[in-house]
């Protein structure tokens, strides 16, 4: 779907990309994460050809984009849908012909825009709002719409470029469970842009991490999320404060056994006491995993790591 092999750019001498390469497989929901000025949005524009890029390969649907000319790289945006922060909807027009635009521009016939039209109205719950302008309508209505646009030309591809920013939390919930349903319904393949980490755990099943243009991390979000390496705890920001004397465990534990009472088990079953420093559920996607922090003795910190080894699928390391 789309393939990215050692891709850097730069802007006048400064290296705003840096040998990114991933592979986004066709249906899924990929996230591309990193604080602002990370390169993502540079990242998100070079897939869709808005942006060039100075070293490396980028295939779109079987297409490298560098070597397109401007017919090619037109027909290669239809499949590919757009949705942005500011909504970017036309103020002088109401919410059927922003979402028929794509198709107007197209030189679709009217029957046709308005099957269409209708059909992307009753998708985002908004056919009572056909005939209202934008100035009418809540941020989240707006993004509705924006998001029915850029499904107007059934593209394989739905880009989104911080599209969850400006809105409340609630409404951020029902754009991204809009999305989800586009992804299951449509199995279009939808990349989205995002500083922001609860939006990845909500909806992604897979993320590349910027950070100043580099990959710091890329895998599955219960991979990345799970046992996050340095680099990830200090993108997360988590900041630990541990007891400084006796032995400091983390645990990790998978869905399939993370509302499992593992610990208080091994408690009972080793006859052993212990500290909990911190501990927390997280649900990244459709999955549950934990996470937890214990403290023991030096002495009994090999009988409980082995324990862990050989009695239990949790993961684990000594701080």
């Amino acid at each position: 779907m789309i393939d990215i092999k050692h891709l850097s750019k730069y802007f006048n001498n400064q290296k705003v990309l840096d040998d990114i390469s991933l592979h986004v497989n066709a249906g899924e929901i990929f996230a591309i994460v990193g604080h602002s000025g990370a390169g993502k949005s540079t990242l998100l524009r070079c897939i869709n050809g808005l942006e060039s890029y100075s070293e490396g390969n980028l295939s779109v649907l079987d297409k490298e984009v560098k070597t397109l000319s401007a017919s090619e790289l037109n027909s290669l945006r239809s499949h590919i849908g757009m949705i942005f922060q500011n909504f970017s909807l036309l103020n002088q027009k109401n919410v059927y012909d922003n979402i028929a635009l794509p198709m107007s521009v197209w030189g679709y016939d009217k029957d046709a825009i308005q099957k269409r039209v209708d059909e992307l109205l009753s998708l985002i719950g908004l056919e009572h709002k056909k005939f209202a302008y934008p100035k009418e309508l809540s941020g989240g209505q707006k993004q509705r719409v924006a998001i029915a646009r850029a499904l107007t030309l059934n593209p394989k591809i739905l880009l989104s470029d911080e599209a969850t920013s400006a809105l409340d939390p609630n409404t951020t919930k029902s754009i991204l469970e809009l999305l989800q349903e586009i992804n299951a319904k449509l199995g279009v393949t939808i990349i989205i842009v995002t500083h922001e980490m609860d939006v990845v755990k909500k909806v992604a099943s897979r993320a590349l991490l910027l950070e100043d243009g580099k990959v710091i991390g890329l895998g599955r979000i219960e991979e990345l999320f799970l046992k996050p390496d340095e680099k990830m705890m200090k993108f997360l920001g988590e900041d630990e404060e541990l007891p400084s004397e006796g032995a400091n465990i983390r645990l990790f534990f998978p869905s399939n056994v993370s509302y499992q009472p593992i610990v208080t088990q091994m408690a009972r079953e080793l006859d052993l006491n212990f500290n909990i420093v911190w501990g927390k559920l997280e649900k990244l996607n459709n999955h549950v995993v934990g996470s937890l922090v214990i403290n023991v003795d030096e002495q009994t910190a090999n009988v409980v790591t082995h324990y862990l080894q050989t009695k239990t699928e949790v993961i684990w390391e000594i701080l």
